[in-house]
């Protein structure tokens, strides 16, 4: 004999209307569901807990300490000085050691490379891009092209003491003059001419001709007689395309109307003379190094 099946159950009730209806929309007054108030409940009490054991609340000086004492900073410190003191042997050879002598020891020198690329890639790369190459306006580390020598004392000392550096007496200094007003716009474009036909370019040879006499008279002091530049004034070569500041006719008729004046920070103060020696290394190895 064939059971009859139970009758269902009656639909269950519809829920509470809160009389808020948004395009044909009605908002029910449902209950959320009972894990979810709880898990929501743990978190409140998680927070507070939190915020009793640990920093949570700025206030006008620091924030509040949390009953734990405990410190981001302190950590890092602790951290900072432990790799410190494991290094501390290879730190002090390093400041022992001559910096032409350093890659006589492999050990030194790979310590000094990796310390260097680390130091760089924090400090330097900003201006000089991630591989060295620079861009306008802040030189290429790859080339032989040096301002001021690429010997590894040279960089070591342009690092420590920067360029134009307010901050340090002995920083290395040099400034080119603004033409304009100075020069007579068409002596100025005579200049122009010469400093192309100096690095091989094309150029207005009448012009060139007539600048010759402008530029030895105001450029050769510290551009050389024949535009090989001077190190020790911080003049640039003129001869070759690499520019600092772009080696177009436009862009060189800027740099002789209103001049150029980049500053390079000093390091020595801000870095450890460790860290100062470790980036010198690095840089010096990039390819242009002398």
């Amino acid at each position: 004999m064939k059971r009859s099946r139970p009758a269902r159950d009656s639909a269950p009730p519809e829920p509470e209307y809160t009389g808020h209806e948004w395009d044909g929309i009605r908002e029910y007054n449902n209950p959320m569901p009972r894990w979810w108030l709880w898990t929501l409940y743990a978190s409140i009490i998680w927070g507070i807990a939190y915020t009793i054991a640990y920093p949570a609340w700025p206030l006008l000086t620091r924030a509040t300490q949390g009953v734990l004492d405990y410190s981001s900073r302190a950590e890092l410190a602790k951290s900072i000085k432990e790799f410190e003191d494991r290094n501390s042997a290879l730190d002090l050879a390093l400041l022992e050691t001559d910096l032409t002598a350093v890659h006589l020891d492999a050990d030194l020198l790979d310590y000094a490379l990796r310390g260097g690329a680390a130091v760089y890639r924090a400090h330097c790369s900003q201006c000089h891009g991630a591989g060295a190459s620079g861009t306008v306006g802040y030189p290429n580390l790859l080339d032989d092209d040096w301002l001021w020598g690429g010997s590894l004392d040279d960089i070591y000392y342009t690092v420590a003491h920067g360029i134009r550096s307010d901050a340090d007496e002995d920083t290395r200094f040099s400034q080119m003059p603004a033409y304009d007003g100075f020069l007579e716009p068409d002596q100025i474009d005579s200049v122009v001419h010469y400093v192309l036909a100096l690095s091989g370019q094309e150029h207005n040879p009448e012009l060139s001709e007539s600048g010759a006499e402008i530029y030895a008279e105001n450029c050769a002091v510290c551009h050389g007689e024949t535009g090989l530049g001077n190190r020790d004034e911080g003049g640039p070569r003129l001869t070759d395309p690499i520019w600092l500041y772009g080696g177009s006719e436009d862009a060189i008729r800027e740099t002789i109307r209103y001049s150029r004046f980049s500053v390079m920070p000093n390091w020595r103060g801000r870095l450890s003379e460790s860290h100062i020696r470790q980036v010198a290394i690095y840089v010096h190895q990039l390819g242009g190094g002398e």
